[in-house]
């Protein structure tokens, strides 16, 4: 436990053979629990996940572990349990870890989200997501578990992009896609003082892990960025915290072209996912008016623009008036946006936390 909070770590892994077992046996003595999903590997990550597990459990203190490591999985108020045994096999828990393995590879999202789903049957207390290639650094793990623990966030992230020292090692073109991708998390989200959205070093509290719609969560690699989105839509608040990455000799499988185009079309009807619960449905504010009509009217004067370009070169009709009319809707539509941006980020305020170093 840790300052009398349970904890379940989640662990995903496909082909992380020679890296998960050193991620399982360096677990904190405070980790209560370790789901670790084998996302149908095609490598030896199973039997390397069962190993580690029992190397875990013999080396285990049970002095440090607390009376939580005798528990077993609880009814909970959610479809879970059905959920979690039609996507996945759960194997006898061996000491601290529950080893899992997938019917078929959902890829890394789908994994966090069996994770979850299992962590929801035991009901632990705190959530944290460490990935299976040893790039985080689980020393800091503790800085993700204090704001909840402190009852200052529902949910907690890493974030490798707030000093230049830590992003230092992150490859150039990742960073140029991360920094895409934060710009718009932030507008999908709500979330605008939060950076690194893909960062996957992250921890939930038990209760927003329950109350967030986690069934429904995206599978493919942007799953943190819809978390985010849910998490907003849900009024939970948000620490980002400042810890680096550790890059070894892992190779990623991600495809940062079909990321990036698959990633930004999830956030933009996540976007308009938000504000119609948040602003509309549950509440009301006038941010999503304005947002409509500032888009529409934005929209209207580009495509103005166009056929104003079109009428000049091919058509010969002048220019000035048409040119003239698009150029001020476009200008009002920006506005409109701009003022909408303005008043999501006062209503969101409250919500974030940004712990440095």
């Amino acid at each position: 436990m840790y300052r009398d909070h349970t904890v379940g770590v989640v662990i995903p892994a496909y082909n992380e053979e020679g890296f998960v077992g050193d991620v399982i046996t360096s677990m904190p003595d405070y980790v209560d629990r370790m789901f670790v999903i084998d996302d149908q590997s095609t490598d030896g990550t199973w039997d390397e996940i069962l190993e580690a597990a029992e190397e875990d459990s013999v080396s285990a203190d049970p002095l440090t572990r607390g009376e939580s490591d005798t528990s077993e999985p609880r009814a909970v108020a959610t479809d879970g349990g059905s959920m979690l045994t039609d996507r996945a096999v759960v194997s006898d828990r061996i000491g601290r870890v529950v080893p899992i393995q997938h019917r078929e590879n959902l890829g890394a999202g789908g994994a966090i989200k069996t994770g979850y789903l299992a962590a929801l049957e035991y009901g632990v207390d705190i959530v944290p997501t460490v990935d299976g290639d040893g790039q985080m650094d689980l020393s800091q793990m503790s800085r993700l578990l204090d704001p909840i623990v402190e009852e200052e966030a529902d949910y907690a992230k890493g974030n490798r992009l707030l000093y230049k020292g830590y992003r230092s090692n992150m490859p150039k073109f990742r960073f140029f896609g991360n920094s895409i991708l934060t710009f718009l998390t932030k507008i999908a989200s709500g979330y605008w003082k939060t950076m690194d959205p893909q960062n996957g070093y992250t921890a939930i509290s038990g209760y927003a892990l329950a109350n967030v719609g986690i069934e429904d969560m995206y599978e493919y690699y942007g799953y943190c960025n819809d978390l985010l989105v849910k998490l907003n839509a849900k009024g939970m608040r948000v620490a980002d915290v400042a810890i680096p990455a550790v890059y070894g000799d892992e190779e990623s499988s991600i495809n940062y072209t079909t990321y990036i185009r698959k990633v930004s079309g999830m956030l933009l009807r996540n976007f308009f996912w938000r504000l119609k619960v948040k602003y509309l449905v549950l509440d009301f504010h006038p941010l999503a008016l304005f947002y409509l009509f500032g888009v529409t009217t934005a929209g209207l004067g580009i495509a103005g623009s166009l056929w104003s370009l079109y009428a000049k070169f091919v058509l010969g009709d002048p220019l000035f008036v048409r040119a003239s009319a698009s150029l001020l809707l476009f200008s009002i539509g920006s506005m409109f946006v701009m003022f909408a941006m303005l008043f999501d980020m006062q209503s969101n305020e409250s919500r974030e936390v940004q712990v440095r170093d």
